[in-house]
């Protein structure tokens, strides 16, 4: 990728990688970038690895400030009313705005993915502008509906994972092999899992909140206890709305199966495990700075890296996924039965241990199937056969 020369009266240099002189002079570096990059060009464009790293990192500087404020903003909810222009919803909103910068750059410039990438980011964030108003009006006719399974959630999380999937493949596809390509896409799958089990929080925040509240020492604004009783929920129904199977059937069956779509394709020994980890100890630092600000904390599912750990030993010793599914499903709730009874995760239904495990063998065995078909050589390879070849020489 070539770049424009400097504009006349600006100081700002030549390369991005120069950051202390662009954020002393942000106007020229703003109109900079936009005369050497904002050029029309078709998916596939070649670019440079270093333009390449600084799009993408910026892609990981968005979704951070959007996972930040969708967890503030569950704690959030069980405090107070709810309010659209609420801190958290601004950081989201923060986070989104570069995703849209970022979407609209890809669609104009074609640098940085070919045309399946870039149809994913433009699906993903159209499906996730849509489903905003589609929110607002859901809370503005049926309340409060603070639950994280509601229909217009669950566009919100829809559109998300469809625009990080075309994040993860122009990245994986353009950039160059090695530890960069490696570390970027473990944080980019970072994102995607905490997409996925975003929806658990809700449990996990309303068994704390609960048992608060039963102790009399609750953590929500009597406001908000108030206009909950008056939409005729009772405590329980507000902070535990949704039937006890939900959250393991959930955490093994969409969360665990992300983590063998990323094991499965980023193919590093522990990659599972090194998401699960890293996941967990972001909670684990979210829960001391929430609750340091008076923002009510949450159990940690830490039944995750059982599972991680499992899934990454059983792709690596090449285990079906129709009998690692059963086996990973029995750890998990071997593992989760002590701490729901120290009260350390969400009620579970212990009886659904035989469909999830049904459940998640099935769906690991899908996996399987895609990854012996032509479906993962069809992930990782261009549609644009040019770019590669500007990637190579980059």
């Amino acid at each position: 990728m070539s770049t424009a020369p400097a504009l006349p009266g600006t100081t700002v240099p030549q390369a991005p990688g120069t950051l202390r002189a662009g954020l002393a002079h942000p106007v020229s570096l703003v109109r900079w970038l936009w005369a050497a990059y904002m050029t029309p060009g078709r998916p596939g464009r070649p670019t440079d690895q270093t333009e390449l790293r600084w799009i993408y990192t910026a892609w990981l500087g968005a979704f951070l400030l959007k996972m930040l404020g969708s967890s503030w903003d569950v704690s959030w909810h069980f405090k107070w009313l709810r309010d659209d222009l609420a801190p958290p919803h601004l950081l989201n909103t923060v986070g989104t705005a570069v995703v849209v910068a970022l979407v609209v750059f890809h669609s104009y410039s074609g640098y940085g993915v070919d045309r399946r990438a870039l149809r994913l980011m433009q699906v993903g964030i159209g499906t996730f502008l849509v489903a905003i108003p589609v929110d607002i009006v859901n809370h503005r006719i049926n309340g409060l509906d603070i639950t994280s399974w509601s229909p217009s959630h669950a566009l919100l999380y829809l559109g998300t994972a469809i625009m990080l999937a075309g994040a993860l493949r122009g990245w994986w596809l353009y950039a160059a092999p090695g530890r960069v390509r490696e570390l970027v896409s473990l944080g980019l799958w970072l994102f995607f899992v905490e997409n996925v089990v975003f929806p658990n929080q809700h449990q996990e925040y309303g068994v704390l909140s609960l048992e608060a509240y039963r102790a009399g020492q609750t953590t929500a604004e009597p406001s908000l206890l108030d206009f909950a009783a008056s939409q005729g929920q009772t405590p329980t129904m507000f902070m535990l709305p949704v039937p006890a199977w939900v959250h393991p059937a959930w955490l093994v069956c969409a969360g665990l199966l992300s983590l063998v779509l990323a094991r499965k394709i980023v193919g590093l020994r522990w990659t599972a495990t090194t998401i699960a980890v890293v996941y967990l100890g972001y909670r684990g630092v979210m829960w001391l700075g929430l609750e340091a600000m008076g923002f009510p904390p949450s159990v940690l599912p830490v039944v995750l890296i059982v599972g991680a750990v499992l899934i990454d030993l059983a792709v690596t010793q090449g285990v079906p996924g129709w009998v690692a599914g059963l086996v990973v499903t029995g750890g998990v709730y071997g593992a989760a039965y002590p701490l729901e009874s120290l009260g350390l995760l969400p009620p579970w239904e212990w009886w659904s241990v035989l469909p999830v495990a049904v459940g998640f063998a099935v769906l690991w065995g899908l996996v399987d199937l895609l990854a012996r078909s032509s479906w993962l050589a069809r992930w990782r390879a261009a549609d644009e056969p040019a770019a590669v070849q500007g990637t190579a020489a980059a």
